[in-house]
């Protein structure tokens, strides 16, 4: 039987968790997974939903939202012209085999090392938010042929094992390869769609005990959470843009790259 003040207090925490990744996500232009997944850790594991299955179910939750956010995102950035459609449609196939490779990688691996990865490639996106330079190059345009193939199904690879979408690794890669940073950041919040749907209905699937599972949890995707997050950053995300064109976001961004380094290392601390 779930009680009333467990329900009432994890509706609490999921609000205040909504709300500050909403405002993260419209003042940084960085999605909400990598704040989503370590407050969902945190806030099943402060109400007594530790398991070695909890990690999949804060993947799989952070990912179910991003679906909703990112054809949001990237019907705003489209009316604007943003989103390159050939760079998607090229990108497609190999990121869809990195999700589906990264749920059946997810689904065998313990919380303590799903912990590991997020807390290591955490600190990667930490370091590289702080200390990235805008005139960063790789190349003059994005990897062709088997190149592409093969990084697109990395990236959405670690993505699912990241629970986030595409913002963290797409939009360096694509700016590293040439690609004007709003450009990348419209192109990346497709990513995210074409991530985060075909994982969901992998992790659909992946069957927890009932004993494990905070309330209202279809496969590993937790309900409560899933709509809470949704409707909270609807509310948030534009008082985060409004932030960002109020103040200079280059230290907030800073802040935001040890904000992000200091979770991951936490990850990386209670893992071990």
């Amino acid at each position: 039987m779930i009680e009333t003040t467990e329900l009432f207090l994890m509706l609490i925490l999921l609000l205040f968790i909504g709300g500050f990744a909403g405002i993260i996500a419209g003042l940084l232009g960085v999605g909400g997974g990598i704040i989503l997944v370590p407050a969902f850790y945190f806030a099943f594991e402060y109400l007594g939903y530790n398991s070695i299955y909890l990690m999949q179910i804060c993947l799989a939750t952070s990912l179910a939202t991003i679906i909703v956010t990112s054809i949001r995102s990237v019907w705003a950035h489209n009316t604007k012209g943003a989103v390159d459609w050939f760079v998607l449609r090229k990108w497609f196939f190999g990121i869809v085999i990195g999700a589906f490779v990264g749920v059946f990688f997810a689904s065998g691996l313990s919380s303590n090392t799903l912990m590991v990865i997020f807390g290591t490639l955490g600190c990667l996106v930490g370091l590289y938010l702080a200390f990235g330079k805008d005139g960063w190059r790789l190349g003059d345009g994005m990897p062709k042929g088997i190149s592409r193939f093969l990084i697109s199904i990395i990236l959405g690879f670690m993505s699912v094992l990241m629970g986030i979408g595409g913002g963290s690794f797409g939009v360096p890669l694509m700016t590293l390869f040439n690609i004007p940073i709003h450009r990348a950041i419209a192109t990346a919040s497709g990513f995210g769609f074409v991530i985060a749907l075909p994982s969901v209905l992998g992790f659909l699937l992946l069957n927890i005990p009932s004993e494990y599972r905070p309330p209202f949890t279809i496969g590993s995707i937790n309900l409560i959470a899933f709509f809470v997050v949704i409707f909270m950053t609807l509310l948030t995300t534009p008082i985060g843009v409004r932030l960002a064109h109020a103040m200079d976001p280059k230290p907030l961004k800073r802040f935001f790259a040890i904000f992000i380094i200091i979770m991951a290392l936490n990850m990386l601390r209670k893992a071990f």
